[in-house]
């Protein structure tokens, strides 16, 4: 009985850098994804959005219209190319 464990561990180990990546993860509050699955986060108070979900706001926002403008099209084109590298 003295080689029984009396703790038993699930999962992989962590090391010092995964440990420090899971105390800081932030999530989208629209799409509840951590920052670690996107490519950027907005931090505000209480809230978080990431670069995907403002993409879609700033589609909406503009498409709202039914109306695409000229500029409002070079915007969205800037948007998708940044988003895109």
């Amino acid at each position: 009985m003295s080689d029984d464990k009396k703790v038993i561990s699930f999962g992989k180990k962590h090391n010092k850098h995964e440990k420090e990546e899971l105390n800081n993860l932030e999530y989208c509050s629209f799409c509840k994804r951590p920052n670690t699955e996107v490519p950027k986060m907005v931090k505000g108070p209480d809230v978080n959005i990431c670069s995907e979900c403002v993409l879609i706001a700033v589609q909406y926002l503009i498409l709202q219209d039914g109306i695409l403008s000229g500029q409002a099209q070079k915007i969205l084109n800037l948007l998708w190319d940044i988003k895109d590298k």
